[in-house]
């Protein structure tokens, strides 16, 4: 970048509306806790994230413990979005939309590394912050509500022995694991990967909705009601 450009950028960046600075704050939050950690994560750290001054960090959020609810709030409410996305598209069948719901949780908007990393923090951090628990609670509840429903109506569609709030369950478990895995391990497992791994285990709870392990592709409502005969 030559001088020029490095003036209008950070000209760019002390004249943005308010709005656009607290997120480019909490975007540089984000960073700073995925390089060192929430502990060392500071006013300082932030500013040089963001190419800011700490004196502009004060004035959106006035302590660091702000900074950081502030940053929580918005990879909650960011995880939300997404998923109240894909449930607002319309869809065939309950098997297409719990396929759905599962691809949110492992979309490229939420889970790159630095995220991860934040959210491995955060709950880190849940037993002596009842402020952190609860806003990550409020990131599972709903949508882990709606996986147990979903996975209610299939059992119910297919006759399952099965019991679906243990398969929804597992399908949370799995998802909370995987992105432990992605966020430790990215050499050997990618996004694809742990979708695919949450599908199988569908299929093995379902199978006459989903495919076998080898394709665990949500089936059409005319095949699943011929495998049930």
């Amino acid at each position: 970048m030559n001088n020029s450009a490095r003036a209008v950028s950070r000209s760019q960046r002390r004249t943005a509306p308010p709005e656009q600075r607290r997120v480019q704050l909490i975007q540089a939050t984000i960073r700073s806790i995925a390089r060192n950690g929430l502990a060392d994560t500071t006013m300082a750290t932030v500013a040089r994230e963001a190419g800011l001054s700490q004196g502009i960090i004060n004035l959106h959020f006035k302590s660091k413990d702000r900074l950081l609810l502030e940053t929580l709030k918005y990879v909650v409410d960011e995880y939300r979005a997404v998923w109240e996305k894909a449930l607002a598209r319309e869809y065939d069948t309950a098997a297409e939309q719990l396929a759905a719901l599962v691809r949110v949780d492992f979309d490229a908007s939420l889970v790159d590394r630095d995220k991860l990393a934040v959210w491995f923090a955060f709950w880190g951090e849940i037993k002596s912050r009842p402020t952190y628990r609860k806003l990550c609670a409020e990131r599972d509840l709903d949508y882990e509500e709606k996986i147990r429903l979903l996975c209610v109506e299939i059992a119910k569609q297919g006759g399952y022995d099965v019991d679906p709030d243990k398969v929804a369950w597992g399908v949370s478990a799995m998802s909370e694991g995987l992105w432990l895995d992605l966020l430790l391990s990215p050499r050997r497992i990618n996004r694809d990967d742990a979708y695919r791994l949450c599908m199988v285990h569908l299929a093995g709870a379902f199978p006459r909705h989903f495919g076998p392990p080898d394709d665990p592709k949500p089936l059409g409502v005319e095949q699943a009601n011929k495998d049930k005969k």
